[in-house]
């Protein structure tokens, strides 16, 4: 067996441990406001340093692309807008190709 699929097994276990502890904490717990308030905002915490990273980050230095920035900038008026999900990432991905297509980055 590869270490790739040591990795894989390892992961999808942690994962599937990780999810089984959150469908076992005690009510008693989640009727704390703070914990909860904490709950409900580290995933958009990890999202949002998770888009800046692929935004601005290119092998550990920071790049400012122009045409990945305006694919950026398209998907938050998308979202602004309230568009669904997958309109988000067509706004995003072809105002990214379109610029790139005229020579922007």
């Amino acid at each position: 067996m590869s270490g790739a699929w040591i990795a894989v097994l390892v992961t999808s276990a942690g994962c599937y441990a990780l999810k089984l502890a959150g469908l076992t904490i005690p009510e008693r717990l989640l009727s704390n406001h703070l914990l909860r308030r904490f709950a409900e905002l580290v995933p958009v915490a990890l999202l949002a340093a998770l888009v800046a990273v692929e935004a601005v980050g290119k092998g550990g230095a920071l790049v400012f692309d122009p045409a990945r920035l305006a694919g950026l900038a398209a998907a938050v008026v998308a979202l602004l807008l309230r568009a669904p999900f997958l309109v988000v990432i067509i706004a995003a991905a072809g105002t990214a190709a379109l610029l790139r297509l005229a020579g922007v980055g």
